[in-house]
């Protein structure tokens, strides 16, 4: 393993990330390791490397990440696609505070700690008990397609999801103005 350079890990996005390895130490000397991690965690760099594995030269981030070393193989910037417009519709319109403070509610009444343990790929357990029932005889009703969702006024939808979500919780529910703002979200709806 090369190193190339040392970068502040805060400058690179994640959508270079492409795949992750766990790194150990040498079991004889394992405190070149350990310095490294120390070294990375006090300065909050990451490592850039060349490594060859696979019979193919990779350019890695080395991370320090619960004390130990992650590596992470980089796509390049040629790998990564590039869409029309990406990101240039947010400079076009125009928000109202009020339309940004009913946004940030609904995003502060659904934040919560990042748990990974609770997010998992359900693809096998329906495999699984797929065939589990197709076993046991039963039938399988195919499942319908998805159909497209009505447009709607945004801040009509945002206000329904954030009276949801906070009597889900348990508070109690914030209540849309009636009057003139109503009339003319339904007016725009229909029309």
């Amino acid at each position: 393993m090369e190193i190339q350079a040392f970068v502040k890990g805060s400058q690179i996005d994640p959508i270079f990330f492409e795949s992750s390895y766990l790194a150990l130490p040498e079991k004889d000397n394992p405190k070149p390791y350990v310095l490294l991690v120390k070294a990375l965690e006090d300065s909050d760099r990451v490592g850039i490397a060349k490594v060859t594995m696979h019979q193919r030269e990779y350019t890695v981030f080395i991370r320090p990440r619960n004390h130990g070393l992650t590596i992470h193989t980089m796509y390049f910037v040629n790998e990564i696609r590039r869409v029309e417009g990406y990101g240039k519709i947010t400079h076009e319109i125009k928000l109202r505070p009020q339309e940004i403070k009913l946004a940030e509610q609904l995003v502060e009444s659904l934040s919560e700690d990042f748990k990974p343990q609770q997010y998992h790929e359900a693809y096998q357990e329906n495999l699984k008990s797929l065939i589990e029932a197709k076993r046991q005889g039963k039938t399988i009703a195919e499942e319908e397609a998805p159909k497209r969702a009505p447009v709607i006024d945004m801040m009509e939808a945002l206000k329904r999801s954030l009276q949801q979500t906070e009597t889900l919780k348990g508070k109690k529910p914030m209540h849309a103005r009636s009057g003139v703002r109503e009339r003319e979200g339904r007016r725009r709806l229909a029309s």
